[in-house]
């Protein structure tokens, strides 16, 4: 064997291990990251809403609700602040695929000839729950009946980022009582 080859096998034989180390490591395994559950929670307390009257400007079981109110009540209920309008609720939330659309999530609507002029509640199976007129008030509807399919805008998904933070509502509840016996 020449002289200049043993070199190159000397340190082929010590690379071949480090080589073969790394190939017998085992690579950290990241479990999946796993698609938000949704705000299906909220879908039984806005269906037990079913009956209470169409109202608008409304948005309480006592005095009623129009289709904006009716949406920002059931998030109260459950923590979430939204906007009051559904115009603002669609600007300000994430847009979501039709084909993505979970339990809880909102569904907009054109039925005025303006964009974002109606809310309700998806609850699965095609149908969604709304404040829907005042002929009917809150109701469960039929995404495929041919009035909503042909006025239906988008999705949009209310985050916890829209929750209210304790220490908020504790701040503001304490502020307002001091200021009332006057304190700055």
């Amino acid at each position: 064997m020449p002289m200049s080859v043993v070199p190159l096998l000397r340190f082929l034989v010590l690379l071949l291990p480090a080589l073969l180390s790394g190939c017998a490591s085992t690579p950290e395994v990241k479990p999946p990251v796993q698609p938000s559950a949704g705000n299906g929670h909220v879908v039984p307390y806005a269906l037990s809403l079913q009956g209470v009257p169409y109202v608008w400007g409304k948005s309480s079981p006592e005095d009623g609700f129009d289709c904006s109110g009716f949406v920002q009540h059931v998030y109260r209920q459950h923590g979430i602040d939204l906007p009051r309008t559904a115009r603002d609720m669609a600007s300000r939330l994430p847009e979501v695929p039709k084909h993505c659309r979970l339990p809880g999530d909102l569904l907009f609507f054109r039925t005025d000839g303006r964009s974002y002029s109606h809310v309700g509640i998806y609850i699965g199976n095609e149908s969604f729950v709304h404040a829907s007129s005042s002929h009917s008030g809150v109701k469960v509807s039929s995404l495929n009946k041919p009035y909503w399919l042909s006025r239906f805008l988008g999705v949009r998904r209310p985050h916890a980022r829209h929750r209210s933070p304790d220490d908020a509502v504790a701040l503001g509840t304490y502020r307002n009582r001091t200021q009332r016996r006057g304190h700055p």
